[in-house]
């Protein structure tokens, strides 16, 4: 292997690279018996390169793009995912799902469990949940949440383990009426629907099951975040998108995903990840990341705890029984 290591380490063919995805989605479509993919539009970078690798592999006329903003999402989410379907010159519409959060009870839920732990959190307040960094310390790490008041004053409180499921489910109604849109159109269409998640994402389980999980082919799932940076930048995806900091957009507060989920910048968590995978030496690692040599078994230990602990979103079904191959899209 060679001696040295860092961010060029991640370096791909990127032209190479995004003719061997397309491909791959041809070759979904066709196997599906589909006439073309419907993708889910953020505003954010891995949404934007699988529809722009949607797009190389099918042209604009057989991809369909949706964007599915609610209340409390970012004012430049909408903006920004219709300057990449206008870039595209795709199809797509325009899906408010605050009706059908309301419906669902998904503003109510959550709120009922902010007020166990904030009991004076009311209409007009916002909130985030938060996750302690991983390299600070090996104590268990517990979420607090965030809570502004109107009046811009905030409050953080540590969430009981009630809590934080409930806050959890609750806005995981989000990702799951988005799906179902999804599979709407795609039904309606005769297509397929593409997933969006990055190597991070997919590894350490940061999606919601049947929720922004659920998909017919995930096309970026095998790419290390940063060279979905170098996809992006390849196939000529909007500036402000490009330079836009990675977010959940699921809170009415920002909230960056490294303080939500992975607790460092992505740059590092890819280089911590490939070394991980790769069984590269832990102070090489160090030395890459700007870590110490503690840090980086503290980031690889809290790798290997999600991934047991989301092993379950990954598993399919279980079948009592055996009841052979029923389906030739292997």
């Amino acid at each position: 292997m060679n001696e040295t290591f860092g961010p060029a380490t991640l370096d791909i063919d990127a032209g190479r690279e995004t003719e061997r995805i397309a491909a791959a989605i041809r070759s979904v479509v066709e196997r599906s018996r589909r006439k073309g993919i419907v993708v889910g539009v953020s505003g954010g970078i891995d949404s934007s390169v699988t529809a722009a690798l949607a797009v190389r592999a099918l042209g604009a006329k057989r991809v369909f793009a949706l964007h599915m903003p609610e209340q409390e999402s970012a004012d430049e989410t909408l903006p920004l995912s219709t300057s990449v379907t206008d870039w595209l010159r795709v199809d797509s519409v325009v899906e408010d799902i605050s009706p059908v959060l309301e419906a669902f009870g998904c503003y109510r839920r959550r709120d009922a469990a902010i007020r166990s732990v904030v009991p004076e959190y009311t209409t007009g307040w916002l909130s985030k949940i938060v996750l302690p960094s991983v390299v600070d310390s090996d104590a268990y790490r517990i979420y607090s949440v965030v809570v502004q008041a109107p009046d811009g004053t905030q409050l953080t409180k540590r969430l009981t383990t009630a809590a934080y499921l409930e806050i959890v489910a609750a806005s995981n109604f989000k990702q799951r009426a988005r799906k179902t849109l999804e599979y709407f159109h795609a039904d309606r269409l005769n297509y397929i629907v593409a997933g969006t998640p990055n190597r991070l994402e997919y590894d350490q389980g940061f999606f919601v099951k049947l929720g922004d999980g659920a998909a017919d082919v995930k096309p970026i799932a095998h790419l290390y975040k940063s060279q979905v940076y170098a996809l992006a930048a390849y196939l000529g995806v909007p500036d402000d998108i490009r330079s836009r900091p990675s977010t959940t957009d699921t809170y009415s507060l920002p909230q960056s995903q490294e303080e939500f989920y992975f607790s460092l910048p992505y740059q590092r968590m890819d280089l911590c990840l490939y070394g991980l995978n790769n069984s590269i030496p832990i102070d090489r690692v160090a030395a890459a990341t700007d870590l110490t040599p503690e840090q980086v078994e503290r980031v690889y230990r809290d790798i290997e705890q999600k991934r047991r602990s989301t092993a379950y979103l990954h598993a399919a079904p279980v079948l009592v029984d055996d009841v052979g191959e029923v389906t030739d899209m292997v």
